[in-house]
């Protein structure tokens, strides 16, 4: 049975929020047992919650914000962009991201794909 679409939307949007603002265990406490992450696409995929663990870890110790946009839900599917803007002093890097995911029944990630390029990096 397919998650609910209340579920998936209210994961996406606290995965969205931990990624700017919350912890390492925070992002991983929404990702199922044996998910994968492969961000940006065409990266090696991370499966391991070790792998998994480093990668968000570099993310953690930044200042951020994100504005989540347009989500869509189908079953156990969602495509969303949103745009995490990474507070440097003075300076601003904003990156403009597209991600699909998959979800089990509890609405967990069981996979994570990330759509982005150096040319979705704007600096301000």
């Amino acid at each position: 049975m397919a998650p609910s679409r209340e579920s998936v939307q209210a994961t996406i949007e606290s995965y969205v929020k931990f990624v700017a603002s919350g912890t390492v265990d925070d992002v991983l406490s929404l990702y199922a047992e044996g998910a994968t992450v492969e961000d940006p696409v065409g990266t090696d995929p991370r499966s391991t919650e070790a792998a998994i663990r480093e990668f968000y870890g570099i993310i953690e110790p930044l200042e951020q914000t994100a504005e989540l946009g347009v989500v869509k839900i189908a079953a156990d599917h969602a495509a969303f962009n949103f745009t995490l803007t990474t507070h440097m002093g003075e300076q601003k890097i904003d990156i403009s991201v597209i991600d699909v995911m998959t979800f089990d029944d509890d609405a967990k990630i069981t996979s994570m794909k990330a759509i982005w390029g150096p040319e979705d990096m704007v600096t301000r």
